[in-house]
Parts: C-alpha cells; structure tokens; sequence
C-alpha cells in the first residue's frame, strides 16, 4: 500500500499552500486509511497485537491521515472556537501549514480552555476546549484507536460510537423488555462525573493507543478564570478522543453482568430436575446503563456490588441519587423516553414528562423573548426547535405527546398574539394570525411572497400531523471499519439519509434522486459523513438547484438558506 502526497500538478511547478490543500485528493485519502483501518480491525480480531501497533503507527504517521485529521477539526461545529492559543485554521493556506506541523516528536499539547455549561438539574457541566493542533492530534490518534473500539466494545453500548444512536438504545430496550416472559426489575444506572473522574493510570495501563501521547493529553491540564490547573483524574472532555476513551472505560461491564449469576437448579412438578440461567441484559448509552433481571433480590445482593467494583477499580462511582431499582409496571425514564408496561401486558416507549416541560419551556422562553418580532420570524424560529423535537420521539407511541406540545404551543403563541394587540377582539386576532388549512381553523401562519411575486402561507408545523413511524435498529454484529459489512452500512446510511431529505423538504429529496445521490463536483454520495448545502447553476438560461458537500462548493458562490448545518 503506496501513500504519496503528489498533486495533480507538473513537476517543477511550485504549489502555494492554499493550492496544495486543493489539490489533495479527498478520495483518495479516505480510501488509504479505511484500508488500514480494515486491517487493524482484522489484526485485532486474530489476536496480533505486535501487528495491531504496527499498524497505527503507520497511520498515525501518514500524510493522509494527518491531511483527514485537519479536515474533522476544520469542518466540524467546532471550528470557529479557538483554544488558549486564539489560533483557527481558517484559510485554505493555514490547513495546508497544520499538516505539516501534526508530527509525535517534541509534541506537547497545550493547556484546555475550561468553560461551565449550565444543566438540566440547575448545575454546571466542565468542558475542556483544546487548540486546534491538539484537536487535530487527538483526531489523527482517534482514527487509529476507534476500529479497536468497534472491535472489542459491548454489543449493547450504543453511545458515541459511529452509526448508533439514542434510538437504538430504545429499541433494544423495548426489544428485551415486551415479552410476557421478559424481566420485570430494572436497575437504572448513572456514573457520577464519569468524564471527570476516570483513572489515569488504569487508561494509561488498558487503551491500546500511544501511551505516551495518552499520558500528555491526560496531564495537560486547564486554564479556568486565567488560572492553570493541573489533571490528575478524567478525560478531557471536550477533546474529539474523549468519549472513545470513556466507552472503552465501561466496556466489559455488559459481560460482567451477564455472567454475574451462574445456572439455577430447580425441581420441576414431576420431580425432574432442570437447569436456567437466569435473564440478565445491560443496555448502554455513555455512561447511562440500565440492568434489567426478574427479581429485586439479584440486583440488590448481587448486581450492584459487581457494578461498584467495577466502577472503583477505573476511579469511578454510582450517583446515588439517580441510581433506582423500578418495576417496569412503575416505568422508568431511560435517554429523554419513558418506558413502562402496563396493565394489559403491553409497552411503551413514548416522550418523558420531563422532556416534554423542558421543551415547552424552552419554546416559551423563545417566544417570550421574541415579544416584537414578526409572524413569520417567530415561524422561522420555532419550526427547526418542532422538527427537531419530533425527528427525535417520532419512532416512539408519541401521538399524545405531540398533541399536548401543539395545545401548549397554541396557548403560548394565543397569549402572545392577545398581548401586541390588547385592544383588539379575540375574533380579530384569531383571524390576524390563525389561517385555514387542510380544515384546521387554528393554523399559526402569515403570508409572504417569494422573489417572483407569488404569495405563500408559511404556517407553523403541527406536530399532532406527523404519523409515528417503526424504527428499524441497527445490527449489533456489525462493524463499520469491516469491508464485509460495507455494503450494509452504505444502505442504512442512504436509507437515513433520504428519510432526513424528505423531513426537511421533498424538492430536495428529488434533487439528491436525480443526481444519483452523489456530489456532482467530487462524485462521492451525499450523507450524513460530511456537510453538505445547495448552490444554483444556470443551465439552458435559468436558474438549477444542486445538492453538493459543502467543502465542494467553490468560493464564488453562495449556499440557499436550506443549507444543513
């Protein structure tokens, strides 16, 4: 396997910086470290580790995947917040300098810039902000370590880990919990500062990475309040290695559980004597866990000593005040939904109670400070929050709780609405700001026209509108770094794709359709592995709607406002 940093230029042609960004083959990368990935995945499965390390030391010091590495760290969210140093590689030229300067030798990270973000229980969360160079080094490493990861993680742990999501911790929970001979106790669990309070020496001694890059990102330490503080303990979070390095903490604790009862004799009514394992299965999403077992007993004298020392041998600990023992008649809250099985033997998954207030009370506080805005303008803001809280529950028994949000957010806009015009009559304000359509009398929407003159109603979503739909999980002896397992993540991948491109607008679904799902300027498919936006071309003397990555899109034009960000 032959890696070369040549371009497309003649020789003896000498390249700007920003022209040799340009001419580096996006492709041809990708495909050069997916095969080394492929192999690491392969060595690690045959127990090879001498070749396991080999392997990562060639990726982590290739020209490619220091090139992929920069791309993350300049295309992602984050790539406008700077660290400690105030740097950002913002231009073509300074991507193309930071490649050259991703080397493991004289290495040393900078300290984190350490911010608090408020939570939901009124408390605050630390988060660690490296500089770009170290975001990009823990970049490089990462995609040495996270085909480990796939390999050895728990089958059952479904967060931070490439194409699972919160839905496919519902369903495996919904999947183990419905039967009539499932488990009826729960265990629900929740690590106190999971992040915050990992071992170092029991990472320093368990990840197979770099131990001594490991050891200078651990101890690197943070700026809080212009003061330097050192790390003893914890992750940093915030760094792009950060949650890999927490899954692989926890995993083994799925295992542990599982085999934590051994086979049961008992005596059947004709005096035979039988053997059963009892049903024990871990579900988990960070460092969110529920246990689920047939008696109370298990878990109280067996489970939950097995889990604390697991915890204390990495440095970590069981909140108190979240970890509950519930029969699943009483239901429990696991990732946003609420579970329970009811009277009648049936279970469901629908929103929380708790998810619900939150979200009204965050559409309220949008509005409320938005008192003087337009009608349209308080639609603009408010569809994005209803779509993307939909998108979310939409594959749980929500239909209830779409209705009650639509009812909540019809009183907040009715109050807003009476409030600019307090003078007028409650029949002028509903005919002001409430239309008519598909025979809703009570659609908030207004009027506006569009460049060619035509005047259209922009209405808020109903939320009450969307049909529930049946999630399909995704296969848990899968891996997304094995070649045998490629073409079924191409499938779910565009599958996903298509279903977001309909949510958000049909022409565009029709548009990625046409264009055979692919960027028509690198000729590689449209989904969620990288951003993309919409430009227009003038063909035939009008105007035409392309769908292309963002990083694609030349500099002259200029993205729609249907671009995904």
């Amino acid at each position: 396997m032959n890696e070369s940093k040549e371009t497309c230029a003649p020789e003896n042609v000498v390249l700007t910086d920003a022209e040799r960004w340009e001419s580096i083959d996006r492709r041809k990368a990708e495909d050069y470290i997916r095969k080394l990935q492929a192999r690491i995945v392969k060595a690690q499965r045959e127990g090879r580790h001498g070749k396991v390390k080999s392997l990562q030391w060639l990726l982590t010091h290739s020209f490619y995947g220091r090139y992929l590495a920069v791309v993350r760290v300049t295309t992602n969210k984050g790539k406008n917040t700077a660290g400690v140093d105030h740097v950002r590689w913002s231009t073509d030229a300074a991507k193309a300098k930071a490649i050259d300067t991703l080397k493991r030798r004289g290495y040393h990270p900078m300290p984190l810039h350490r911010v608090e973000i408020p939570k939901k229980n009124g408390k605050k969360r630390p988060l660690g902000i490296p500089t770009m160079k170290d975001r990009a080094m823990q970049a490089l490493y990462l995609m040495a370590l996270d085909p480990i990861s796939e390999t050895m993680g728990d089958s059952h742990s479904y967060g931070f880990r490439k194409y699972r999501r919160c839905q496919d911790a519902i369903a495996a929970c919904h999947r183990l919990l419905s039967k009539k001979v499932s488990p009826e106790w729960v265990l629900e669990g929740d690590i106190k500062g999971c992040f915050d309070h990992i071992s170092h020496d029991w990472l320093l001694d368990n990840i197979p990475m770099d131990r001594e890059m490991l050891r200078k990102w651990l101890k690197s330490g943070y700026v809080f309040k212009n003061r330097l503080f050192p790390t003893e303990e914890g992750t940093p979070q915030g760094g792009i290695i950060s949650p890999t390095l927490a899954n692989m903490t926890l995993d083994g604790l799925q295992s542990l559980v599982t085999e934590a009862v051994k086979k049961i004799n008992y005596y059947t009514e004709d005096g035979k004597r039988k053997e059963i394992k009892p049903k024990i299965h871990l579900v988990r999403y960070a460092d969110d866990f529920i246990v689920t077992t047939k008696d109370k007993e298990t878990i109280e004298n067996i489970l939950l000593p097995l889990i604390r020392n697991f915890m204390a041998e990495r440095g970590l600990t069981l909140s108190e005040e979240k970890t509950k023992i519930t029969h699943i008649s009483e239901g429990f809250d696991f990732l946003g939904f609420n579970i329970r099985k009811y009277p009648n033997g049936k279970l469901l998954t629908k929103p929380s109670k708790d998810a619900m207030k939150a979200f009204c009370n965050k559409m309220r506080a949008k509005v409320k400070k938005n008192k003087s805005a337009k009608t349209i303008s308080i639609i603009r803001m408010l569809n994005p929050m209803l779509t993307g809280w939909s998108n979310y529950y939409i594959y749980g028994a929500s239909s209830k709780a779409f209705s009650r949000v639509d009812f909540e957010v019809y009183r907040m806009l009715w109050r807003w609405a009476k409030r600019r015009h307090p003078k007028k009559s409650s029949h002028w304000v509903r005919e002001k700001y409430f239309k008519t359509w598909k025979g809703s009398k009570w659609q908030f929407a207004a009027m506006t026209k569009k460049k060619s003159g035509r005047e259209i109603m922009v209405r808020l979503k109903e939320l009450s509108r969307i049909p529930v739909k049946k999630y399909i999980p995704i296969r848990i002896s899968t891996n997304p770094y094995d070649p045998t397992d490629a073409k079924y993540y191409a499938r779910r991948k565009s599958d996903t794709t298509e279903q977001q491109l309909r949510d958000t607008d049909e022409l565009l679904r029709m548009i990625w359709l046409h264009q055979g799902k692919r960027c028509p300027i690198c000729g590689e498919i449209i989904d969620d592995e990288r951003r993309w936006c919409t430009i227009q071309e003038i063909r035939d003397g009008k105007p035409f709607e392309i769908l292309i990555h963002r990083d694609c899109k030349p500099k002259k034009t200029k993205p729609n406002k249907v671009s995904r960000k």
